[in-house]
């Protein structure tokens, strides 16, 4: 029977037919595009089930247990939720059970909570229906011991209603919570019900599978043989390993709801320059008379060294401008973000600081561009032109001396929320190295928010390190992130030591897999100075709802001479504006404007490098100025409704204002206060 079944399921025009019944008995939804027509179509397992009498999902389980491992995700942290029980109304807030006794009501006595079982359930599944009697006894039996357990109701055709009217039937004895959109089942990467997540009390996923082997497609069990979650469980209240981190399940596969699309989708990669920096621009920096202008003689040049670090393949132009035709299919785009100072990206008031990577383009340059497209984009002779230049594969900073990446793939969800991962990666250095470059690259950069690489000295401890914002070798953010250092200048990594990535995935749709990596460059000469990254943040601000400019300060006394040599303001999507100033040790003399970024731009966030270093006298005293806009008139605000505080994600906000500094070797070791953010780790 059970081989006659399997042939069913790999017969098309059959899962056709049972595409057709399930069209009759379901209301439309919008389902998700699959890998075939017998996952999109999920419920025809307990369909046939009911009809021939057994439970026939053993070919399509072989399947998806091929297409994700067994262990996905275990060892790292679950992210947050807050979902609401469908019978009771009250909301279950994931990382607020330890706060609320565990009780997701509010306060219940003060047993701790120790842990969590989040277990999938399908209304109607048969075997979920089986096992519902066994989550109540797991559920009664551990509950006083501090674990909590919650059905979760991922199906795309459920709602509320539904839901409450099947646990007024079943009588489940734990919470049963909605997640509408499947954003749970695609953040745990759940494929079917009846599986189960043991979570600890620091909600790191333990164990994933089943509950117990009593129950499958083809057989019933008078007693379970095998209990992984009840041993799962019991590893963890002890504090030990647990032995079986992952097993198989059983269960009706979950039809999910599309994705969500990502919350950056609409907005514009780069911003215009804003209207008085424009203004001052176009009276300081006069447009000149060009003449006749060729793309060989007059644009490539201005492509090549202008456009090319980012319009080329591999990198996040998204399109090359390389070759005439490049850039003859891109000439009416090219002109409207040259005329309106989009591109290249630069968001510094001129009036303010002189860097030495400063973009802009100069007035001449700018001209010569617009007349081009304006002339019909005429070729010219190649002769005249430059020669192709030679751009190191995928790096912006050259060809590194040394790479290090993550040692295996991240998994990322196709949504939902991710706290940040910490990889640590040994260098098995055996001399000390000092680094004059360093860049960041995400495997997958649609999904990835940012990464901080960090340093951690032999016997170093690594969460000391990234708490206390010690040890930053360089950072990745949509934008120009590599660390390139003038000579001379270089940071130490010690023999023995490890990188750490810290590293922050925002899903944007669908699932993907990142496997990040950073570049470094040696200094070729003994370096007279270190550099070093520091943070100047402000962890403890508020944006009230609907203020349109909002301030935050953010300051940093120098207890030594330090030399500044670049900064980079961060913050998230509310960001609205950034400004550096310095007053000097004895306070008499005004403030200076380092830098302002009058428009921050999330889309693309720049390392302003200064032109000349600067030195610091002790008891300098530098600031940070950032203004967020929470109104509804930010395009890119998530909700203008909502007070917003510090968080790791892009709905929430940080106001952080890193700068690089050096000090002479041998000066004596520079002491960080520490007061750059980490985020909790999941680590591997």
């Amino acid at each position: 029977m059970a081989r006659i079944m399997r042939r069913f399921y790999r017969n098309r025009s059959a899962v056709v037919l049972v595409k057709h019944l399930l069209s009759v008995t379901r209301k439309p939804h919008t389902l998700r595009p699959e890998r075939s027509l017998v996952r999109r179509f999920c419920p025809c397992a307990a369909l046939v089930a009911l009809v021939g009498g057994v439970a026939t999902g053993a070919a399509v389980a072989a399947d998806e247990s091929a297409s994700l491992p067994l262990d996905r995700l275990v060892g790292r942290r679950a992210g947050d939720f807050r979902l609401v029980d469908v019978q009771s109304g009250h909301e279950a807030w994931l990382y607020g059970l330890r706060r609320n006794g565990g009780d997701i009501g509010g306060p219940h006595g003060s047993q701790p909570v120790c842990g969590a079982v989040l277990v999938f359930v399908s209304p109607g599944c048969p075997l979920g229906d089986k096992y519902l009697r066994r989550l109540d006894e797991l559920a009664a039996e551990y509950g006083p011991r501090g674990v909590r357990f919650f059905g979760i109701a991922s199906g795309a055709g459920e709602t509320r209603e539904s839901l409450a009217a099947w646990v007024a039937e079943r009588k489940p004895m734990f919470p049963i919570l909605f997640d509408g959109g499947s954003v749970q089942a695609d953040t745990l990467m759940v494929e079917r019900s009846n599986e189960a997540i043991l979570l600890d009390a620091e909600a790191a996923i333990r164990y994933r599978g089943a509950i117990d082997d009593q129950y499958g497609y083809d057989f019933s069990r008078e007693v379970p043989q095998a209990t992984p979650l009840r041993d799962a469980i019991e590893a963890v209240l002890r504090g030990d390993t647990v032995a079986v981190k992952a097993t198989p399940v059983a269960g009706c596969l979950i039809t999910k709801a599309e994705p969500a699309s990502s919350k950056l989708a609409s907005l514009d990669r780069v911003r215009p320059a804003r209207a008085d920096i424009a203004g001052w621009l176009d009276e300081h920096e006069p447009s000149p008379e060009v003449g006749v202008v060729t793309y060989h003689r007059d644009v490539a040049r201005i492509v090549q060294e202008r456009c090319q670090g980012c319009h080329r393949p591999g990198q996040a132009g998204g399109f090359g401008l390389v070759t005439f035709d490049d850039a003859f299919r891109h000439a009416a785009m090219l002109a409207e973000v040259v005329e309106q100072r989009r591109m290249p990206p630069w968001h510094a008031d001129p009036r303010h600081g002189t860097f030495a990577n400063d973009r802009h383009l100069t007035a001449r340059e700018r001209a010569t561009l617009l007349a081009w497209v304006e002339q019909r984009c005429p070729k010219g002779n190649p002769a005249d032109g430059p020669a192709a230049k030679a751009w190191p594969e995928g790096w912006t900073i050259g060809t590194p001396d040394l790479v290090f990446e993550l040692p295996e793939a991240t998994l990322i969800p196709a949504q939902g929320t991710m706290p940040y991962v910490h990889v640590t990666v040994p260098t098995n250095l055996t001399a000390d190295v000092w680094v004059q470059a360093a860049e960041a690259r995400p495997g997958d950069a649609g999904v990835v928010h940012h990464i901080i690489v960090y340093v951690v000295p032999p016997g170093g401890d690594r969460r000391r390190t990234i708490a206390a914002g010690r040890g930053h070798l360089c950072g990745y953010a949509p934008g120009d992130m590599p660390s390139v250092l003038p000579q001379g200048t270089a940071k130490k990594i010690e023999a023995g030591s490890e990188l750490v990535f810290q590293i922050h995935y925002t899903p944007n749709g669908k699932p993907t897999t990142d496997r990040s990596k950073v570049g470094l460059i040696v200094a070729k000469q003994p370096p007279s100075r270190e550099a070093l990254t520091i943070g100047i943040a402000n962890l403890g601000f508020v944006i009230p709802p609907g203020a349109s400019a909002h301030p935050v300060h953010s300051e940093r006394r120098f207890r030594d001479d330090v030399r500044l040599l670049s900064f980079m303001p961060h913050m998230h999507l509310r960001g609205s504006s950034f400004r550096y100033v310095l007053a000097s040790p004895d306070g008499h003399s005004p403030v200076e404007v380092l830098l302002d970024v009058p428009a921050f731009d999330f889309g693309w966030q720049s390392y302003y490098v200064l032109a000349e270093p600067r030195i610091l006298p002790r008891g300098s005293l530098l600031g940070c100025d950032a203004t967020f806009d929470n109104s509804a008139e930010n395009p890119a605000n998530p909700d203008p409704k909502v007070a917003v505080r510090w968080g790791e994600q892009t709905w929430e906000e940080m106001m952080i204002g890193y700068v690089d500094i050096d000090v002479p070797i041998g000066a004596g070791a520079y002491e960080e206060p520490g007061d750059e953010a980490g985020g909790r780790e999941e680590s591997r």
